[in-house]
């Protein structure tokens, strides 16, 4: 029998899915997601963004067998699985969406464009968000995007449906190359979970987004926490900016949830935006947007700043919180991950690509145009925005004024008077020692807070190690 496939990617979600709907109208429709090892080798995906899919997948599988439909899933390549079940029995088309991703992907798509042009198959793919294929100029885009999320969402269509076998057990992430920990507190997978957050944020967390979202303590509730639900395509954006302006329009004049969920409209807008400009220039992930700055900080690559950053050592302690946060959650205020860029990329002069990749893997709604458009923004290399410096001991005074963010996340410093607290460094040396932390029969101290290390032109606090000390 002649049927349509329909490619999941990072669409898993059966609601306002075009791809579904077109190629039910055809024929029989099968539905396929490919777990492609070479992607999963990369160097900016981690064991927490395949542990969000396979539990996606999981939900989206459910919907699917609710509708008499199932999910087929693969492990290989795109082309040689497309070739595998082209001889199987050839399709008539193929439908999915289209996606902005890395540059691995975009390699992948080009390549499988070349096999449907080989195989004379038609390939239909959908837009998704308002980023628009071989865009000649941005004066239409705003239009372009406005139209598309006016548009109305697509209700799951009634298809007739290719079986597809029982859901197999899902390869383990060890077997993929990917040994990162799983963030214990990471937000779980499918669309499910997605629209119970949607609906906690747009009922009841969204009076709090506007001067909420700056802070790393009031920022995990404040803002929307959709953003994974997106990157992964649990939900549609169209849903997200039609649910929130229809939550808009019944709020009374004078609720505070009004002027939060305005401010989230326009940033679902800058989503897009800069999802945008990696469309436009997929190099963005590797080389610097002004080639100006080539050769700026690539040959002054230093392994002990990166592992220090990397392992939260720094010693600044927001910037070190921070970096502990991540470890256990996979998300962080997009001003703190803006901060964690600017002090890689100035007082420790390291290069954004491979800082870029690392923060990647510890952000759980990664998404490579956001991702690499920001990274190159705030590392300043850009040519275009003005440079951003930001400094890690204001920061932790304008955002934890009291420490209870940088107490939390960092154990060793619940001692510490709030006076030595963001530049501990220079607490007198006895009384490091008389507030040292006491963890079981060992004291745990900051040690070599009262060195300095230098760079060229800047001071900064030395590396910060806990060590175990004599009571």
């Amino acid at each position: 029998m002649s049927y349509n496939l329909i490619w999941f990617k990072r669409d898993l979600r059966v609601h306002d899915h075009a791809p579904l709907l077109y190629a039910s109208r055809k024929a029989p429709v099968l539905c396929l997601f490919i777990i492609e090892p070479s992607l999963w080798a990369a160097d900016d995906v981690a064991t927490q963004h395949y542990q969000f899919l396979r539990e996606s997948l999981l939900d989206l599988e459910l919907a699917l067998r609710k509708r008499g439909g199932g999910l087929r899933i693969e492990v290989g390549g795109a082309v040689p699985v497309l070739q595998r079940l082209w001889q199987e029995a050839p399709f008539l088309a193929m439908y999915s969406h289209q996606e902005t991703g890395n540059w691995l992907s975009f390699q992948r798509d080009l390549a499988v464009q070349r096999w449907c042009r080989e195989h004379g198959l038609p390939w239909h793919e959908f837009a998704q968000f308002g980023v628009v294929r071989r865009l000649r100029d941005r004066d239409a885009w705003k239009a372009h995007w406005d139209a598309l999320m006016a548009e109305p969402c697509l209700e799951p269509p009634a298809c007739d449906w290719i079986a597809a076998p029982k859901l197999a057990i899902l390869p383990e992430p060890q077997t993929l190359g990917l040994i990162h920990p799983d963030p214990p507190q990471r937000q779980r997978g499918g669309r499910r979970q997605g629209i119970e957050t949607l609906r906690d944020f747009l009922f009841d967390r969204c009076g709090a987004y506007r001067g909420g979202i700056s802070s790393p303590l009031s920022a995990p509730t404040a803002c929307s926490r959709l953003s994974a639900y997106l990157a992964f395509g649990c939900l549609s954006l169209r849903e997200v900016v039609q649910a929130t302006r229809r939550q808009l329009a019944a709020l009374p004049r004078g609720d505070a949830r009004r002027a939060g969920l305005t401010a989230f409209v326009s940033r679902l807008y800058w989503h897009c935006h800069f999802m945008q400009k990696l469309e436009s220039e997929p190099e963005l992930e590797f080389t610097n947007l002004h080639r100006g700055y080539d050769g700026l900080r690539e040959a002054d690559w230093n392994p002990a700043h990166f592992q220090a950053l990397s392992a939260g050592q720094t010693g600044w302690p927001l910037v070190d919180a921070c970096v502990a946060m991540l470890q256990q959650t996979g998300w962080l205020n997009f001003r703190m991950r803006a901060m964690l860029v600017s002090v890689a990329s100035y007082p420790l002069w390291l290069h954004w690509q491979p800082v870029g990749a690392w923060l990647a893997q510890q952000f759980l709604d990664y998404e490579p145009g956001i991702h690499w458009s920001q990274m190159q923004m705030q590392a300043g290399t850009t040519g275009i925005n003005t440079t951003r410096v930001y400094n890690p001991i204001k920061q932790a005074r304008d955002h934890d004024p009291h420490g209870h963010f940088v107490r939390h996340w960092l154990p060793a410093l619940r001692r510490v008077p709030n006076e030595w607290l963001f530049e501990p460094w220079r607490m007198p040396l006895k009384l490091q020692q008389q507030r040292g932390t006491r963890v079981g029969s060992e004291w745990i101290l900051p040690n070599r807070w009262s060195n300095w290390n230098r760079l060229p032109g800047r001071r900064k606090p030395g590396f910060t190690k806990y060590v175990a000390a004599p009571t």
